[in-house]
């Protein structure tokens, strides 16, 4: 739901935008992102060990989404988003001063914690301050640039963390991460919040409870809860083996990063597309998953470095396709708990992407990196027939659409 716009200053709006951008750059602009496994490694740990790691994060997460969703319902977003990437800074310190399997789980749930508590919280305020500023509407262009920011994070990163461990090590890398982390909770201070949140147990209890009924009672809501894991699982899973599919199409070692940052710029590219398709219905959202599945699926299999353009495209349309199921799902929900559901939709991304990295174990096994990514299109291509076959079945959805001010 979207409230009664008001006059206000264009600088107002700026600040939110202008510290969300920064705060999404930095967020992902951690140079221990590249090579976390190669200290795991070198400190002695097996691949079984560093798989384990892998769990503890991820199941971390998965624990704790709808609850630090529903506490950011009850108190201060602004509070979360800041405290977030001090509990990432900590578990970071533990990794490079006191290396060892316990240190390394322990900053994982670190990591988990602080990503939970972002989630959903980011994206409630933003909607919530936006609303405010009578620019409801253009939640999806500004969402879409936020990411796009933190893929530009994200390749910085990638492109700095080499010759910084060269020069100083693992200790270096893990320094200059803490210190990006402390500017991101700098940065997360900046937040205009005008809600006035109740603290306490029984606030965090009433508001989980209102966030799940509403989901329950409104069936445009659970299919917008639904369509975010949807679209997002599944290439957010893939997006951990293209190093491997890269280098399965013959190309140097040394060539591989600079292919990599060509599927990241599709990408980026996808993000900064978002305002100009916020607008787009069922039936076009389904044609872009498709094309975007049938992109994937066509320049993995042809296993040549000419066809990971196709797959850049793919990327592209499947970050686009992210925003907007956002965007959707944040039209729907009451403000309320728009946190909580945004940390419902968070946790079935979770557990759908823990799904996709065991399918993808044992197609890549069986089949190969080129196979397996393009096997990996069809449940795209079946959630672009489910939206095209749900069109027109549920006429609360277009009435609440139509209500709502901004994009329908």
């Amino acid at each position: 739901m979207t409230s009664t716009p008001t006059r206000v200053p264009p600088a107002a709006r700026r600040r939110v935008t202008a510290t969300l951008y920064g705060y999404a750059f930095l967020d992902d602009f951690v140079l221990l992102y590249p090579v976390y496994a190669l200290l795991f490694s070198d400190a002695g740990l097996s691949v079984g060990q560093i798989s384990s790691l892998f769990a503890v994060w991820s199941l971390t997460g998965v624990l704790l989404e709808i609850p630090t969703g529903a506490l950011a319902d009850a108190v201060s977003r602004r509070l979360l988003l800041w405290s977030a990437p001090l509990l990432t800074a900590a578990g970071f310190a533990l990794w490079v001063f006191a290396p060892s399997y316990g240190a390394f789980a322990l900053g994982f749930v670190l990591w988990g914690a602080g990503g939970a508590l972002a989630s959903g919280a980011l994206e409630a305020l933003v909607h919530d301050e936006l609303d405010r500023l009578g620019a409801a509407g253009r939640y999806a262009r500004v969402m879409g640039r936020a990411r796009a920011a933190g893929l530009l994070g994200v390749m910085a990163a990638t492109g700095l963390a080499g010759p910084l461990l060269a020069r100083g090590g693992y200790r270096a890398v893990g320094v200059a991460s803490i210190v990006v982390c402390l500017l991101a909770a700098a940065v997360a201070t900046r937040f205009p919040e005008h809600r006035t949140a109740a603290g306490g147990g029984e606030r965090w209890a009433a508001t989980l409870r209102t966030g799940l009924a509403e989901a329950r009672a409104d069936r445009s809501v659970r299919g917008a809860l639904l369509l975010v894991p949807a679209v997002g699982a599944v290439w957010g899973a893939l997006d951990e083996y293209t190093p491997l599919l890269v280098r399965d199409t013959g190309v140097a070692e040394a060539t591989v990063p600079w292919l990599l940052l060509m599927i990241w710029a599709g990408a980026t590219a996808g993000g900064l597309l978002s305002g100009a398709a916020e607008r787009l219905g069922d039936a076009p959202l389904a044609g872009l998953l498709a094309g975007a599945a049938l992109a994937l699926a066509a320049g993995a299999a042809t296993g040549s470095p000419a066809g990971l353009a196709l797959v850049a495209v793919a990327f592209g349309g499947f970050q686009l396709a992210s925003v907007l199921a956002d965007a959707r799902l944040q039209r729907r929900i009451g403000s309320a708990g728009r946190a909580t559901l945004t940390s419902v939709a968070g946790l079935g991304t979770e557990v759908g992407t823990i799904a996709v990295y065991g399918a993808y174990a044992v197609a890549g096994t069986a089949t190969g990196h080129g196979t397996a990514f393009a096997l990996s299109a069809l449940p795209y291509l079946v959630t672009a027939l489910v939206l095209v076959a749900a069109r027109g079945a549920a006429p609360g959805t277009r009435r609440r659409a139509r209500r709502a001010p901004g994009p329908g």
